[in-house]
């Protein structure tokens, strides 16, 4: 019933995916479960989050360079990225359709005495609020969203002027098929089998055409490969299998 009650007329949650995502809830924060990939890229995530926020915004650096930033992870899960970027310093708020995931981050949040404001909600809903914020995350999510249109779009909704979006996803292609899918979900049993549908992920190409469509400017494009030395994943030049987007909302100021 509070998946269905977040479904309308015009929305980006596909039930499936959500019922899907719902019944592992339990294992988010378990390292060596379903989870485990999303464990192992973070490291290469939140760098590559740190390392741009810093520069974009001029921080300093230090244990909390996101001190005084609103920042927005939609389809935040367990809160794996969410509790990091708290602990950056920022003041964060994680959205996720599915309530069994916004349980589960709800209470490892508090356990972990950390400050996050959860809620069970959909990137189009937040936006028709009229909320916004300096950042707004959205990694592993758009590969499982029903329109990719209206979910990019929701996000370019909910970032200030001058502010930042971050997106991670799954290239098309043919190594992703035999990577992200046959060898992730069948062979090495990486994720569940189902996790993904190779139809819905996203070549860079389109997704940066969304972001321009919805006034965005990408300004940095970076691959994610893994890493069999470490079992890990690490930024490349060029996106392969996974792969971020750092784009800006332009001020609207002229010089």
């Amino acid at each position: 019933m509070a998946t269905a009650s977040l479904v309308a007329q015009h929305t980006t949650i596909d039930p499936d995916e959500v019922d899907q995502f719902s019944r592992i809830a339990d294992a988010w924060w378990d390292t060596e479960g379903d989870f485990r990939p999303l464990h192992r890229l973070n490291p290469a995530r939140i760098a590559f989050i740190r390392d741009h926020l810093v520069r974009h915004f001029g921080g300093t650096g230090g244990l909390t360079p996101f001190d005084g930033l609103e920042l927005l992870d939609i389809g935040c899960g367990g809160g794996l990225i969410t509790e990091p970027m708290a602990r950056l310093g920022a003041k964060v708020t994680g959205v996720d359709a599915s309530p069994q995931n916004i349980d589960v981050a709800s209470v490892h949040a508090a356990q972990s005495g950390l400050k996050i404001d959860y809620r069970c909600d959909t990137a189009e809903a937040l936006a028709a609020e009229g909320r916004q914020f300096d950042v707004v995350l959205a990694l592993e999510i758009i590969e499982h969203v029903a329109d990719r249109a209206l979910f990019v779009a929701s996000c370019a909704a909910l970032v200030k002027p001058g502010g930042v979006v971050i997106l991670s996803t799954l290239n098309r292609t043919v190594k992703s098929l035999a990577l992200g899918i046959v060898a992730a979900e069948y062979i090495l049993r990486w994720v569940p089998r189902g996790t993904h549908d190779w139809r819905k992920f996203v070549r860079p190409h389109e997704l940066a055409a969304d972001l321009r469509a919805s006034g965005l400017v990408l300004r940095d494009l970076a691959g994610l490969d893994f890493d069999p030395k470490t079992a890990g994943w690490r930024l490349a030049p060029r996106p392969s299998v996974n792969y971020l987007m750092f784009a800006t909302k332009p001020t609207g100021r002229t010089k």
